[in-house]
């Protein structure tokens, strides 16, 4: 393939997020994506800026692509349907695409990324998932966290063959929604916090 045959940004960054799901996001490189079209390495500046720039944009492909698999799992549901909806969508993407999911985990500069679509649609969803249970800022964002710190903890230690107990995962995967569930219907205001003064 000669240098400027069939590259274009979109191509590439696809073709990024298929190698990290092949050989691991942390072994995805410039080099490589270049190998796989058949050109070096500087053919792909025209395109991406550099590797944190490629990185950057697969975890955005990445985002995107988990985000349209949630909100077709949650659409029409509210409450614990919407919830078990919502993780099983996510675990099940975490699974599936181990390299493209260890992307969306990347830290972002919150000023290159505030208007990306994904972004936006990843806290849109979060957030109306949240609101069936009652919350509002700042529990909101509190139960936000607890829920991404379940979800991603139990879906990496999955994927990496954490859980050597007997018992199936999927077992526990189910009484933890249960719990995260009562968690979030009996959800502690922090109106009711005291001053630590």
């Amino acid at each position: 393939m000669s240098p400027r045959a069939g590259l274009s940004r979109d191509r590439i960054v696809q073709a990024a997020a298929e190698l990290a799901d092949e050989i691991g996001f942390d072994n995805v490189t410039l080099s490589a994506v270049a190998r796989r079209f058949g050109v070096r390495d500087p053919s792909l500046y025209a395109h991406v800026r550099n590797l944190h720039d490629l990185r950057k944009q697969v975890g955005l492909l990445a985002g995107a692509e988990m985000n349209d698999r949630i909100g077709i799992a949650v659409a029409g549901r509210s409450g614990k349907d919407a919830l078990i909806a919502f993780a099983d969508a996510y675990r099940a993407y975490a699974l599936e695409h181990p390299g493209r999911y260890a992307a969306t985990q990347i830290r972002m500069d919150p000023a290159e990324v505030a208007d990306e679509p994904a972004m936006l649609r990843g806290i849109e969803l979060t957030v109306s998932m949240l609101r069936g249970y009652s919350l509002a800022d700042p529990d909101l964002t509190d139960a936000g966290r607890l829920l991404r710190s379940a979800f991603h903890g139990f879906a990496t230690l999955e994927a990496a063959g954490g859980f050597a107990h007997s018992r199936p995962t999927d077992a526990s995967w189910r009484h933890i929604l249960d719990a995260l569930h009562l968690t979030l219907s009996q959800w502690p205001s922090t109106s009711t916090e005291k001053d630590p003064r």
